[in-house]
């Protein structure tokens, strides 16, 4: 498979980055991802859960594939409007405080407005907080500092602003010259990217793979049941193409695809991790396979749904996840590589 693909995916991965859509708040993703593969040709529908189904195609309806991805990514929601005008926030998905701290946020309020804003320790001055680095960061010690001049709970709430209104955190999105990508929310618009690319690859030549191919971009991933719906009948597999890990314990780069074996939901489908090694094989792909110690996917909330299929997890290698993440194009490139392989196309 050409490179070019790998480029592609990451020109599609770095526009939808530039989409806010943590957990709850996806629409607009949903059909960003929705419009990407109809433009490549592919029938595509918006599930009642908000994500989006793909027909890539294929013969055997009755032995098919299931590609799962996700677009919904960490966020916040507004938990309270304190006296001051600032915000408390809660979670979505595992945003944590530790790397929120200092970054831009935009709040989304329900009557459509954007306000702009910092996520910053409370008492924020090391000129004036002399108990700074002794601070535990945490939901309650962090806050949103809203660049609107406010000074009290009605002044931030004649903006638009309310309780449950989402947070989004600035994904600083950046490709190095060394190849490098950096950016939050790798995990897992990279992903969806991959896919895209893949999707043109099939497209730009005509190929129609053997067994009938789907994929399934789902939106509630980062809140543990993205996949717990729409598998297509006649689907005997799914495999969740999902950020791998990098990090001490582990052999993956971000310049390899990941195959992870086990992560904290038990085993992946032995015939299916297998098969995945073997495609990384015969394609050249460079590749590692990986035990993840906390970690869940997509495919797993499929298995919980009832379904009965073999299930596999594969993804470009990631540092630093949900932080602010690093991954690299020779990582889409041989992700793209062990999809190739698999499907023998």
């Amino acid at each position: 498979m050409d490179r070019k693909y790998a480029d592609y995916a990451w020109d599609m991965t770095a526009a939808l980055l530039a989409i806010d859509s943590p957990s709850g708040y996806t629409a607009a993703a949903a059909k960003w991802v929705q419009e990407a593969f109809s433009d490549l040709g592919f029938e595509t529908v918006i599930t009642r859960k908000g994500g989006v189904l793909i027909d890539l195609g294929g013969k055997d309806a009755e032995d098919g594939l299931l590609l799962e991805a996700h677009a919904d990514t960490l966020g916040a929601m507004v938990a309270q409007v304190k006296g001051d005008g600032r915000l408390k926030l809660t979670s979505l998905g595992g945003m944590n405080p530790n790397n929120a701290e200092t970054e831009n946020v935009r709040v989304h309020t329900r009557d459509g407005k954007v306000i702009e804003g910092t996520c910053q320790l409370c008492n924020a001055s090391v000129h004036v907080n002399g108990d700074y680095s002794g601070m535990k960061r945490s939901w309650d010690s962090v806050e949103i500092v809203l660049d609107e001049d406010v000074k009290s709970a009605a002044d931030t709430r004649a903006l638009g602003i309310e309780v449950g209104d989402i947070v989004c955190f600035d994904p600083r999105t950046k490709r190095t010259a060394s190849g490098y990508l950096k950016s939050r929310f790798l995990d897992d618009k990279l992903s969806v990217g991959i896919l895209l690319g893949f999707a043109k690859y099939l497209n730009d030549h005509a190929i129609v793979p053997q067994r009938r191919v789907w994929a399934h971009v789902t939106v509630y991933e980062e809140v543990g049941h993205g996949g717990s719906a729409s598998v297509p009948a006649g689907v005997t597999e799914a495999i969740s193409v999902d950020m791998g890990c990098v990090g001490w314990g582990l052999q993956c780069t971000e310049r390899q695809v990941s195959i992870c074996a086990k992560d904290s939901g038990g085993p992946y489908s032995y015939e299916v991790t297998s098969k995945l090694i073997a495609a990384a094989k015969a394609t050249g792909a460079d590749y590692a396979v990986d035990v993840y110690p906390f970690y869940g996917s997509d495919v797993e909330a499929t298995l919980r749904s009832g379904v009965d299929i073999r299930h596999g997890l594969i993804g470009a290698g990631v540092y630093a996840s949900h932080g602010y993440e690093r991954s690299h194009i020779d990582g889409v490139h041989n992700t793209l590589l062990v999809l190739k392989g698999y499907l023998n196309v």
